[in-house]
């Protein structure tokens, strides 16, 4: 398969804009060629890079605060009763509004964000040379290899008579935790599994369930204190099979 036939859509792939059927032959070709594989990974790592930096320069809660304490000591001009009876009704029910969409608008740009960024990830191993550092089948040799790495335990399934292999690992991380990633290959294709300890901003109000994020199929959950996040560009069924495994294991 030449590069030239894919090099336009690498782009919309790390982006993940790419329908499934051509997201999932990219994802295939880039198995094979090594030079499109180091393309896509320098453009996640540079999407990570931006994201990192923006994360940098976002308001404290402090600033919020002060600012809160500025607006609200500015002196207020007297209105008749009139006026005041009739405004603040309609202003309570405009702020009401306001905060309420600004606040989904908010936790959508969140999750949507945590998402993105665990299919960054996903991305990212499928293109490198090494997607895991402790390569083997055998959950015995990669789940002893995180002690110490992480802090926390998980357990990992039995895979016999399932059409799941597990490939190794890695540790990652997400908004600066450190976590799992964990590669399990179906039918030729990659599924990534993270796991995080469920608590802070970024997982813990997290709703579970089945999701489609950009190109992947992508199922969550919580369970004994971690967050668990099955990423892939696999049909739904095998997300499915594979985190009711995980749910079993945990």
């Amino acid at each position: 398969m030449g590069c030239e036939r894919w090099g336009d859509k690498l782009g919309a792939y790390a982006d993940g804009e790419l329908d499934r059927a051509d997201a999932n032959a990219v994802g295939l070709h880039l198995r094979e060629c090594a030079v499109c594989a180091a393309d896509v990974l320098d453009q996640v790592q540079m999407k990570r890079s931006v994201q990192m930096a923006g994360r940098r320069y976002s308001a404290s809660t402090d600033l919020r605060n002060r600012v809160r304490e500025l607006v609200a000591s500015k002196p207020r001009r007297q209105t008749g009763r009139l006026w005041k009876i009739l405004l603040i009704p309609a202003l309570a029910v405009l702020i009401l509004s306001v905060a309420v969409s600004l606040y989904v608008k908010r936790e959508s740009a969140r999750r949507h964000g945590v998402y993105s960024e665990l299919a960054d990830l996903h991305v990212a191993a499928l293109a490198s040379a090494t997607p895991v550092d402790v390569l083997s089948t055998d959950r015995h040799t990669v789940k002893p290899w995180f002690q110490g790495k992480i802090p926390f335990s998980f357990n990992l399934p039995e895979l016999q008579g399932s059409e799941f292999t597990l490939v190794g690992g890695r540790v990652t991380y997400l908004a600066q935790t450190p976590g799992a990633h964990l590669i399990y290959q179906v039918r030729k294709h990659e599924v990534s599994v993270f796991i995080f300890q469920d608590r802070g901003e970024e997982t813990a109000s997290l709703p579970s369930g089945p999701v489609h994020v950009l190109s992947f199929n992508v199922e969550n959950w919580s369970q004994n204190g971690l967050r668990y996040f099955v990423v892939g560009d696999v049909g739904s069924e095998d997300i499915e099979g594979l985190s009711r495994l995980l749910r079993a294991a945990g």
